[in-house]
């Protein structure tokens, strides 16, 4: 019996120190799988079942038990019965993952949003897409392109591509998604809405005569920055992931970012209070604090949230029918341009496409033909990997791809490949769970294969 007692006591003693190493840990599988579950049933109308054995089916989330109110529009899931989130999902501003203090009966501003009423056919408006045949396309050669990029050929990792779409020359080439998905289906583009955000940023420097080489400390609310060389860093540092700024982006453990995304009321502070660890301008950090740092940027140039909220949709998202897109913010409704945008294949595609026509959208100027410029250099703290919130091919990175290709890069495998010199805009979406070399490995393969088709 004594020896009972005292392997009772160690059990004990060991769970109590495994819950207080573990549980901020918990805290974020938590927030994680209510968020993403929260989202993906509400806005991309999947089922809870599909969304289990897939994507919350993931080391460390696949122990979240998550269930639905579909009344409250509240997701919560739970760790081991020791701690759980609670996720808001609110119409027009998308999931949210919330604290104990937050009042789920306030009233909520939401974005005004148009829909594009044209008759014209994708991608300039609401009709089917044209359906073209290109003399120099070696249509056999694509097909078996598109069929390599959902072929399980590799024992080492799953590729779980969701879908492909090719344009070239404004037209839909190819396009094929993996079922349940379809044509209707929106992807959550993870980093991708960097450079969604990123070209918010390119429509203000328009609309605005906004100047991204402004010091931050001249039009935001950074008394602490004026103290010290911090006053010194601009838009321009942000949106090349050079402000200087501490910062830890891993999201295997607690670090930065996962504390930014899953415990954080307001996302824009995050990276703000952190101290400069380099002048300005002279070294490449890959922050997503940075990114919603530029939210912040974007809101204080607008005397109501209501204006801040519209902004992105009037000047860009609805005005070139991206109807399906939804940008989600934070619990203080800030855009979380690091990680939360969702749109079909096809609306991420006419992103990309905006771009390959240097912000010109069917005679409508969105953004200054130099803004596509500034986003395709490369920056050289980053080895010429990194443009302006959107990654670069300059070095050959990805061998068997043009260099002057550059491209929208989000978790899991999302992507946007802009490639001027070819005419062609890829988008490919998936749940790829591998090294990031192994990814690139898939990509330059599906870049090649493609372009490879077109003689």
């Amino acid at each position: 019996m004594k020896i009972f007692k005292i392997v009772s006591l160690l059990l004990i003693i060991v769970i109590a120190i495994v819950v207080y190493t573990q549980y901020p840990k918990l805290n974020i599988i938590a927030g994680y799988a209510s968020k993403n579950m929260s989202s993906n049933i509400f806005h991309a109308e999947r089922s809870l079942e599909h969304i289990h054995t897939t994507d919350n089916n993931v080391p460390s989330i696949k122990i979240a038990k998550t269930t639905v109110d579909h009344d409250s529009k509240i997701t919560t899931s739970s760790v081991l019965g020791i701690l759980s989130r609670k996720t808001l999902f609110r119409e027009g501003l998308g999931a949210v993952v919330i604290d104990s203090d937050f009042d789920i009966k306030q009233k909520f501003l939401i974005p005004k949003r148009t829909t594009n009423q044209s008759k014209l056919p994708y991608p300039y408006g609401t009709g089917e897409p044209v359906d073209s045949i290109f003399s120099n396309i070696n249509y056999k050669k694509l097909e078996i392109a598109i069929d390599s990029a959902f072929n399980e050929d590799s024992e080492e990792f799953l590729k779980n591509t969701r879908s492909v779409l090719v344009l070239y020359k404004d037209q839909i080439i190819a396009e094929r998604y993996a079922a349940p998905f379809d044509k209707n289906t929106e992807f959550l583009g993870w980093s991708m809405a960097k450079s969604l955000l990123a070209t918010v940023m390119g429509t203000l420097e328009l609309k605005q005569d906004f100047d991204i080489q402004q010091s931050l400390v001249e039009f935001m609310d950074l008394k602490a920055w004026e103290k010290d060389e911090r006053k010194k860093i601009t838009t321009a540092h942000l949106l090349k992931m050079t402000s200087g700024l501490a910062w830890e982006e891993d999201y295997t453990k607690i670090s930065d970012v996962t504390k930014m995304l899953f415990l954080e009321r307001d996302m824009t502070k995050t990276q703000a209070l952190k101290e400069l660890e380099y002048e300005p301008g002279t070294h490449f950090n890959y922050s997503s604090g940075t990114t919603n740092l530029i939210s912040g940027v974007l809101r204080s140039q607008f005397k109501t949230q209501q204006e801040y909220l519209d902004f992105p949709y009037t000047q860009l998202i609805d005005k070139i029918g991206m109807n399906s897109m939804l940008f989600e913010t934070d619990m203080e409704g800030n855009y979380v341009g690091s990680s939360y945008a969702w749109a079909t294949a096809r609306d991420w595609a006419k992103l990309g496409l905006l771009y390959l026509h240097k912000g010109n959208w069917n005679g409508t100027q969105i953004f200054k033909e130099s803004w596509a410029d500034y986003t395709a250099l490369p920056t050289k703290e980053s080895k010429n990997e990194y443009g302006a919130q959107f990654w670069t091919n300059t070095d050959g990175y990805m061998p068997d791809a043009p260099k002057d290709m550059y491209y929208a890069d989000g978790y899991h495998g999302q992507r946007i490949f802009i490639i001027p010199s070819k005419d062609v805009v890829i988008v490919r979406t998936g749940l790829t769970h591998t090294k990031r070399t192994g990814s690139y490995d898939i990509m330059n393969s599906l870049v090649r294969d493609v372009l490879g088709s077109i003689e």
